[in-house]
């Protein structure tokens, strides 16, 4: 049944606990969904990490050293285990903690602002089925830690605002928060900024400032002034907080050029002109306003149905909306994010990430009042993708020996979204809690679709991993440091990196054709990591000459053109998986 219908909360609490299960499992995994940027900044950890100091930051990558701020490779340096044993969950673990503090928070104010207890749990409930949150919020990425700190201070005057008004309803008097209200605030926006870039001080310090002038109604100039020095005071702290890393690193000019004019600078020019760039470029401005619906993934539907109720009680009777205390609030938030997003020339949905809470919470607060037809959306795409990834994992499971639990675990979360799928088409009563139960069961087939490839069962063989130690490895690398994940595969190797899609002209030779390359990498190291998509190869294109020291299977990250269709969309062995190989030189 649906939230508000409800009269028991044991169900909510149930499915809020299989959410928390589901991000529990699979941290090590090498699939786990991510972009190409964690392995970058597992690198430079690795690296910081083995020189021995926490500054300046150490990096073989070009151009890419002081990618991010030092606190985001601290809690690396802090938490992994570089011996192998702890694999990627030693990195990843902090940002679940992150991500599950940020729903117990966003929580508790919905439950200050609504009063009921499944408004609280439907709202985290919520945000843990955002596929930004179960992208970002698993692996080693900034988003998770930087919501979380971007967010405390807005949280912290959602709950003041919520305590005053149910301790004096009838009152009118604005809300006055006293100095140690901005110095925690800039203080956590700092530590936020330390994980991300100082950049984001102007959304973080703009909406906390507009959200104190909203609920002041007509503030007199005395109150917009006390509202503004605080606001301005939260932002310098912030700032300072950020500038302790120019004040610790030995090479500050480094950081300047760097992060500074390289990262950050880079994202408000474009080649093609701002306003070209702004409609026809790879990052359309169109396409920014929905960042929100993108950031839900497979609720898409329901947070597009969220925005345009939004929209017309906007130009509607409900403008008291924007008076309405912590409602208020909550549409500032989202909607100071999203505007200063859309300046930059560069533009992702993943930068709203730390807005998200925000949404959640409206989101819940409106669950029941957007139309059916969103949640049907919802549902049927949850359905279909279930039933799709359960025939990956099927064939997964067959040509690999590992994790035996994965298909049976996989089958029972496609029946559940499926189950959900019938019971809210056929109880309308059903539908809103059903859409939810299907978007979860979906995170739950990723994970048990991945399990048989991250199992022992099914990687290259321990004891010849083993005897790689000391040893020089050609490993892949498609993607910026893709390489580095072998560095968990095989600790205490010297890791060469190739490239595999002939981009880097000269760099171990990407131009020649696989016959002559592989002979060619077996000169240059004591092995070699070898990919080979055709599924149809038994063996690499060196047999005879070299010796398979052992093999598995790995999953495709990038497809050709007209690779994938619908006509073999059910035969993902045709396209979704390669053989890999480790190859040594014939004695």
């Amino acid at each position: 049944m649906s939230a508000a219908h409800s009269p028991r909360l044991w169900p909510w609490c149930l499915l809020l606990a299989g959410a928390i299960a589901i991000y529990m499992l699979g941290l090590g995994s090498h699939y786990a969904p991510t972009n190409g940027d964690e392995m970058v900044y597992i690198h430079i950890a690795r690296l910081t990490a083995a020189s021995g100091h926490w500054l300046p930051l150490v990096s073989d990558l070009d151009q890419m050293r002081n990618t991010k701020p030092p606190l985001l490779f601290w809690q690396a340096m802090a938490s992994g285990d570089w011996s192998g044993q702890g694999g990627l969950a030693s990195l990843r673990w902090p940002s679940v903690v992150y991500t599950l503090l940020t729903a117990a928070g966003l929580g508790a104010i919905a439950l200050r602002i609504s009063g009921q207890a499944r408004t609280a749990l439907l709202a985290a409930l919520l945000y843990l089925a955002f596929f930004s949150t179960f992208r970002y919020g698993r692996v080693y990425l900034t988003s998770a830690p930087e919501t979380f700190w971007l967010a405390l201070p807005m949280g912290w005057l959602l709950w003041l605002q919520s305590r005053a008004r149910a301790a004096h309803p009838a009152a009118s008097t604005p809300l006055a928060p006293g100095v140690g209200f901005y110095v925690v605030a800039g203080l956590a926006m700092g530590l936020g900024l330390l994980y991300k870039s100082f950049a984001l001080v102007a959304p973080a310090a703009a909406t906390l400032w507009c959200a104190l002038v909203l609920q002041a109604g007509r503030p007199l100039p005395a109150t917009w002034l006390r509202i503004s020095a605080g606001a301005m005071l939260s932002a310098l702290l912030a700032l300072g907080v950020f500038s302790l890393w120019f004040v610790l690193d030995p090479d500050p000019q480094a950081v300047w050029q760097e992060f500074v004019v390289g990262e950050n600078g880079g994202k408000l020019g474009s080649g093609m002109g701002y306003w070209q760039a702004a409609w026809a470029g790879d990052h359309p401005l169109w396409l920014q306003l929905l960042a929100y619906p993108e950031n839900a993934g497979l609720l898409f539907p329901v947070a597009l149905g969220l925005c345009l109720y939004g929209v017309r009680a906007a130009w509607g009777s409900q403008t008291t909306l924007w008076r309405s205390g912590a409602q208020g609030t909550l549409l500032v938030w989202v909607l100071l994010w999203l505007v200063v997003f859309c300046i930059p020339s560069q533009r992702s949905a993943r930068y709203l990430m730390p807005a998200m809470p925000a949404f959640a919470i409206l989101l819940a607060l409106y669950w029941e009042r957007l139309g059916r037809g969103w949640f049907v959306v919802t549902l049927v795409l949850s359905a279909m993708a279930s039933v799709l990834l359960t025939r990956f994992a099927w064939v997964i499971s067959e040509l690999s020996e590992g994790a035996p639990w994965a298909l049976p675990c996989a089958l029972l979360a496609c029946t559940v979204a499926c189950t959900a799928l019938l019971a809210g088409l056929g109880r309308s009563a059903w539908t809103r809690a059903a859409a939810l139960v299907a978007s979860l069961a979906v995170y739950a087939n990723f994970i048990a679709m991945a399990a048989p490839l991250d199992s022992p069962q099914a990687d290259l063989n321990a004891d010849v991993r083993a005897q790689m130690q000391g040893r020089t490895l050609a490993v892949p690398n498609g993607f910026n440091a893709q390489y580095e994940r072998y560095a968990f595969v095989f600790p205490g190797s010297r890791l060469l990196a190739y490239d595999v899609q002939g981009r880097q002209t000269g760099a171990l030779r990407p131009e020649l054709p696989d016959v002559q390359r592989l002979p060619f990498l077996l000169t240059q190291a004591d092995a070699v990591v070898w990919q080979d998509p055709d599924v149809a190869r038994t063996a690499p294109v060196c047999v005879p000459t070299c010796e398979v020291l052992s093999g598995r299977w790995y999953v495709k990250s990038r497809h050709r053109a007209g690779e994938v269709t619908l006509s073999n969309l059910w035969q993902p062995q045709q396209w979704l998986l390669g053989r890999e190989w480790l190859i040594a030189p014939k004695p």
